[in-house]
């Protein structure tokens, strides 16, 4: 085992809505949030925010921003995934190496459709992580706990406004380093 390694823990937020003005395969990344965690110690080394401008429904739902509180303006004035792909390797290469770690598979899917959309490569490792599903087993657990329930399960508060990409990030890794770490 690497001492050293970091753990990249993802969340995403995505374009969104609830009368099904737009089909699922096409939703875009809004807003990614990484927390790097040194998986020996799971302390926390840096951290990563960036809205995205979306480009194939540039125009956000009322649901989506009602459930994210991402506004209009946020993503109107942000770069494109392109960019923020670029951005995110930048800050990725301070680490010799990663795990990309998410809770659940959504972010690695929604991550690989976008790039795929637009033609970049992925900037997180191919080693991928679901905590969601390591927390379940770490529980004894058939349940897959949302990450909300995962920290109030561990005596824990949310902290941040969630369904936020960094403060969703930031919980995760919480959970990670309350539950996780001693497993790993």
């Amino acid at each position: 085992m690497n001492t050293r390694e970091i753990l990249v823990i993802v969340d995403l937020e995505a374009t969104c809505c609830d009368a099904g003005s737009f089909p699922r395969e096409e939703m875009e990344i809004l807003e990614t949030g990484a927390v790097a965690v040194e998986r020996s110690s799971a302390e926390v080394r840096s951290t990563f925010q960036s809205f995205v401008r979306p480009v194939r429904h540039p125009k956000l739902t009322e649901f989506c921003m009602t459930l994210t509180t991402i506004t209009q303006a946020d993503v109107d004035n942000a770069d494109t995934f392109p960019e923020v792909c670029e951005r995110l390797s930048g800050w990725l290469a301070q680490f010799e190496s990663h795990v990309f770690c998410s809770w659940g598979d959504y972010d690695r899917k929604q991550v690989d459709q976008d790039c795929r959309f637009h033609g970049v490569q992925r900037p997180l490792s191919s080693r991928h992580r679901n905590l969601k599903r390591e927390f379940s087993e770490a529980m004894n657990s058939k349940k897959r706990f949302g990450v909300g329930s995962a920290l109030r399960r561990l005596g824990l508060e949310f902290e941040g406004t969630a369904h936020r990409g960094i403060d969703d990030a930031i919980n995760i890794g919480r959970i990670y380093a309350a539950a996780l770490a001693r497993l790993d």
